[in-house]
């Protein structure tokens, strides 16, 4: 069996991975590089199956990650329930910040948010890349998804979406006893001190929102349009798909 045959059936990521770079052909086993020659190809793509894409405009490669639905913790989820996986996101991350081809990095957002720490730990990852990154907040970026948005060194929302802020919750067994407590307020210190590292808006502020007892009817919290997100510090620019990429590509050539 021919080892593109191997990489593919035992291999997906490194599989995908090595497929964004080079033009794999499993049938007569060959491997080219994808051309350098603009008149050759002027954008190359190459899509992954979480979604993710890389492309190639103009001999820069920059890979674009989509986090959507719900951010997947220690347990999966249903079937039914679209889900975006840390163990897909972070080996990815890691090929994107080491590859010698990859210049830069745009992160699409489009989540309900979810588990804590599987959204810090992704979050924690892509704020301590080298590579210049952007991200953009399309339909929301709610709860655990707003360390996400923030994460980048550039961050934009287009004027229709929207942001929860909300306090920490917990699901399952919950015990009744201060030490319950403590623990959420622990977890609770660990979100708001990676906001406000990652953004304008400082402790005081965010708290606040968390705890806006005068807009949800069921919950406490603050929903945050795009312009909204931008005056409170949040996010750094109102913006569509091309001011972000306009933003990361001048961010590459400054590098």
């Amino acid at each position: 069996m021919d080892i593109l045959v191997i990489l593919k059936n035992g291999d997906a990521l490194l599989y995908n991975y090595l497929h964004d770079f080079f033009d794999f052909n499993v049938d007569n086993n060959s491997i080219n590089p994808i051309p350098e020659n603009e008149n050759e190809a002027s954008s190359q793509m190459s899509e992954a199956t979480d979604g993710s894409i890389t492309i190639n405009k103009s001999g820069r490669f920059i890979h674009c990650l989509t986090i959507i639905g719900q951010i997947e913790g220690h347990y999966a989820s249903s079937d039914d329930v679209k889900t975006t996986k840390y163990e897909h996101i972070i080996p990815r991350l890691v090929a994107v910040e080491e590859s010698d081809d990859v210049s830069g990095l745009l992160v699409i957002l489009n989540t309900i948010g979810g588990d804590i720490e599987a959204g810090l730990a992704i979050a924690e990852l892509i704020s301590g890349m080298k590579k210049p990154s952007v991200s953009l907040v399309l339909g929301g970026s709610h709860s655990i998804g707003i360390p996400l948005a923030v994460s980048t060194d550039k961050s934009f929302v287009v004027p229709t979406a929207t942001m929860t802020v909300h306090p920490v919750r917990m699901n399952g067994l919950v015990l009744g006893v201060p030490q319950t407590l403590v623990y959420l307020n622990k977890m609770e210190d660990r979100v708001v001190e990676f906001v406000t590292r990652n953004s304008s808006v400082t402790a005081e502020r965010f708290k606040e929102m968390m705890l806006n007892s005068k807009e949800l009817i069921t919950d406490f919290g603050t929903i945050l349009n795009g312009k909204q997100a931008v005056e409170e510090g949040l996010i750094d620019r109102v913006g569509s798909l091309s001011d972000a990429l306009d933003c990361l590509y001048e961010m590459i050539n400054i590098n």
